[in-house]
């Protein structure tokens, strides 16, 4: 696809579960090749694109505080699990020639670079992508937050939420529903009163609060993320916009 991104900076939000693919091991190196083509072929059009990605595929916490472990000792384990998932996009982003800093918002100097703001920066500029990996560095905060605060402070056009299989917001469960309508544009405050699950309300709030449009797309529809840079209207567009559906 030729042309530029009509954006000139993108976060993109990968869930931990999407990297699991069909492996049993938590991390399917087919679909980690398939992501790092993805976001290669984004790239190519001028985007300066950073990545956020969960742990859920290695570490859930919530399940960890309902064995009893203490809440914060289970978010940190899971910070841990991003890391992993970090250094593993990282690798499979360098193999596809994709120049790529991996920044933990815990300090592990070994592995990554310690978040440093301005370092962010200076590496989006030079047209490296960069994977923020353990979250916010504190607990009770999820990824999703993660991302948004992240797109925040590095003066993002747009958030991308990567879906599994779902190709955008929906106003019921469409695996439940199956009249289940797809929203074209939602407004923050419409899936604040319908209570959609879109992300976690701290993070919808701080997009809202920043006019930080989202858009919430199907990662697994090949080329999606370029369709999107390029202006093409994919997924549903979360933002200050009037309801669509």
């Amino acid at each position: 696809m030729a042309g530029r991104s009509t954006y000139q900076r993108v976060v993109l939000k990968l869930s931990g579960e999407s990297l699991r693919g069909r492996s049993p091991d938590g991390i399917d190196w087919s679909v980690l090749a398939y992501l790092a083509g993805e976001v290669k072929q984004a790239i190519e059009l001028g985007v300066e694109l950073s990545l956020v990605i969960g742990g859920g595929n290695i570490w859930r916490g919530a399940a960890a505080e309902r064995q009893g472990m203490d809440r914060a000792t289970a978010d940190y384990a899971g910070m841990l699990a991003t890391l992993i998932n970090a250094l593993a996009m990282q690798d499979a982003l360098e193999r596809a020639g994709v120049t790529t800093r991996t920044q933990s918002a815990l300090e592990i100097r070994t592995v990554a670079e310690p978040y440093i703001y301005r370092r962010a920066l200076r590496h989006l500029e030079k047209g490296r992508v960069v994977i923020f990996a353990a979250g916010t560095g504190s607990p009770y905060m999820t990824t999703d937050t993660t991302a948004a605060l992240r797109s925040v402070e590095m003066s993002a056009d747009l958030l991308l939420m990567a879906k599994n299989n779902v190709d955008g917001v929906y106003d019921a469960d469409p695996s439940v529903e199956p009249n289940a309508q797809k929203f074209e544009h939602v407004s923050y405050i419409e899936i604040l009163n319908r209570q959609l699950e879109v992300m976690d309300y701290t993070a919808l709030s701080l997009c809202m609060e920043n006019d930080l449009p989202i858009r919430v797309f199907d990662v697994f529809n090949q080329g999606s993320i370029q369709r999107i840079l390029a202006g093409e209207h994919v997924g549903t567009l979360v933002s200050a916009q009037p309801v669509t559906v």
